[in-house]
């Protein structure tokens, strides 16, 4: 089993920032994949960014060069930073864990198997 619990959620103007952490605890396995998603209601879950146990990551085109997602193993979180934030950003970002060796560091969505109860960013223009 592996919880997953997000901060850092919030409302920000068009070109702020964020910083959403993933608290992760219980038991790690030595391959894994997590990563960040966003769902907007009546949208499907769009993937965000993801990262591997090898500390390979993979970002959807829409946040490259504004999100980066790092791993921080000594208080065992997964951060997102986020940058020059859009109107279209505006989501419930969830964190997700997925067992084994990934093919690529951002999976579909339901290849994952925990996930975060999620933490609302809103930006305003």
């Amino acid at each position: 089993q592996v919880q997953l619990v997000e901060s850092g959620g919030g409302s920000v103007q068009a070109g702020g920032s964020l910083r959403l952490s993933c608290a992760v605890s219980g038991n790690i396995d030595s391959a894994y994949y997590m990563g960040w998603f966003r769902q907007v209601p009546g949208k499907e879950r769009e993937g965000v960014a993801g990262i591997d146990s090898d500390g390979m990551t993979s970002y959807n085109d829409s946040v490259k060069g504004r999100f980066t997602i790092s791993q921080d193993n000594a208080k065992n979180t997964l951060d997102l930073q986020m940058n020059s934030l859009k109107p279209e950003d505006t989501a419930m970002y969830l964190c997700a864990y997925g067992i084994g060796t990934a093919i690529a560091a951002l999976r579909p969505w339901d290849e994952y198997n925990y996930w975060g109860q999620g933490t609302q960013v809103t930006v305003s223009s």
